[in-house]
């Protein structure tokens, strides 16, 4: 007797177990998740969300127990987590403020969740923005913010923080603790070489990790043992692939090479064997690049579509496009040869993204769209820069990885980076396969911002919001 009552109740047990109702805030359901590291799709699955973390993901079976205040139906659809943009800017100037908040939505109406906003000079809006983003009291990408960057007396950029002394760097680096920051910035204008290199030291040893441009009297040799974490734009890259890259270093700094005369230094030095040598020494020590492909492949072409009719522009703030004036003005006074020139050295530039790859360099996508680079647009900026990575030599899974993944990695967020319990509720759902076509990134049917649905009508009435504001001057 005593056996069939506990068979009886285990019995009911498990009937009770099976039967009880999973609860979740979002249901996206029959969609087919593409892995981003390994690029396996899985297909017919169901993914729960409760405010903005994901709460699992479950077969049919099993999710025919779930029960969701809202769904979302997945069918026929590819689902990748939010896209990052892991180089941008806010700035301007305080009378620019309010433009810039307008750049906000439209990073989320393209799919990008996350954005890292690297210096500008209006550091205090930004760090604003991002706690009340965080909070939710604001809409808008996820923001990492390196707050001012740190740079040399007199620099041509505003807002940074300036020293000239090892003496100061400590207090620079209070400021930026004050602040909060999610890493540091450090540039070349007026930065000397060995304050460089100190501040770098003294930053990791806070625990930051530290972005940088390389003044050109230093080497990848230079930086790499002093810790800098990362290297923004492909012309420092193509520099640590030439055969002879102290003596172009010293030359350059003493004023004895420089513009044109020197990128035809590199461009002749630049040895693949070097390079991948230098390259490999860059993925042992952890040094990510950030290419920014999308401006300099912009500006190389300009004479083939100078983008004054872009339809974009309708999205983005007369103030903001006032500032793209300074690199315009540099490039339209360009003759016929230096057109040739800088068309050639700009395939120079892009042709070492496979070695990177390869090498084991970890690649992060960013845009540098903004403030003050000219036609490098917020929001779908970002799908055209994998586009450019794609056409440099990378496979759409290697730009995905570079735009989902290693961004995460770079900066620890461990809760980032696949769509999988327990990760943020920041998901993009495709029409179509981005990894037989990486403009399908393009091809958006619903973005997931924090656990909350943008379908197309929301992404329609956002983009037409901005369109408004930006035409009355708000």
């Amino acid at each position: 007797m005593k056996k069939i009552c506990i068979c009886l109740l285990i019995n009911l047990i498990a009937f009770s177990s099976f039967s009880q109702k999973i609860k979740a805030d979002l249901i996206i359901s029959d969609v087919n998740i593409i892995d981003v590291k390994t690029g396996k799709i899985i297909p017919h699955q169901y993914i729960t969300v409760d405010k903005d973390v994901i709460t699992g993901v479950y077969n049919q079976k099993t999710a025919a127990n779930v029960t969701a205040e809202r769904s979302v139906s997945g069918q026929g659809k590819y689902a990748i987590p939010g896209l990052w943009d892991m180089h941008m800017h806010f700035g301007g100037g305080e009378a620019l403020i309010q433009e810039n908040k307008n750049l906000l939505p439209l990073f989320l109406a393209h799919g990008i969740t996350t954005v890292r906003d690297a210096s500008a000079d209006i550091s205090n809006s930004v760090l604003q923005w991002r706690e009340e983003i965080k909070a939710g009291t604001l809409s808008g990408p996820t923001i990492f913010t390196s707050g001012p960057k740190l740079e040399g007396y007199k620099s041509v950029w505003l807002g940074d923080i300036e020293i000239d002394t090892a003496e100061e760097i400590p207090k620079a680096l209070d400021s930026l603790d004050g602040l909060k920051v999610d890493f540091v910035k450090i540039t070349d204008n007026t930065m000397k070489p060995e304050l460089f290199l100190e501040a770098v030291r003294q930053a990791r040893k806070r625990g930051y990790k530290v972005s940088g441009h390389i003044p050109s009297s230093l080497t990848m040799q230079d930086v790499m043992a002093a810790g800098l974490s990362s290297i923004e734009h492909m012309s420092y890259v193509l520099r640590a692939g030439t055969k002879n890259e102290k003596e172009i270093a010293v030359l350059s700094s003493t004023g004895k090479l420089k513009g044109r005369e020197l990128s035809e230094r590199i461009m002749a030095g630049f040895d693949e064997k070097t390079a991948m040598k230098v390259y490999q020494e860059m993925a042992k020590n952890d040094i990510y690049v950030t290419p920014t492909l999308s401006l300099p492949h912009l500006l190389a072409r300009f004479d083939e579509d100078n983008h004054q009719n872009d339809a974009y522009l309708q999205y983005i703030g007369k103030g903001l496009q006032k500032t793209y004036q300074m690199r315009i003005d540099r490039v339209i006074k360009d003759d016929d040869e230096a057109i040739k020139f800088r068309k050639a050295m700009n395939v120079k530039s892009e042709s070492p993204i496979p070695l990177l790859q390869k090498a084991g360099v970890k690649i992060m996508a960013g845009t540098d769209a903004g403030y003050l680079n000219s036609f490098t647009y917020p929001g779908i900026g970002l799908h055209k820069e994998l586009e450019l990575m794609v056409a440099a030599g990378l496979t759409p899974l290697q730009a995905l990885q570079a735009s989902v993944i290693n961004p995460a990695l770079f900066l620890n967020k461990s809760q980032y980076g696949s769509l999988t319990k327990g990760k943020k509720a920041d998901i993009l759902l495709l029409d179509e396969n981005p990894l037989l076509n990486i403009s399908s990134t393009q091809k958006i049917y619903t973005v997931v911002v924090k656990g909350q649905p943008m379908t197309q009508s929301d992404v329609k009435a956002t983009l037409e919001d901005v369109k408004k504001k930006t035409a009355a001057g708000l």
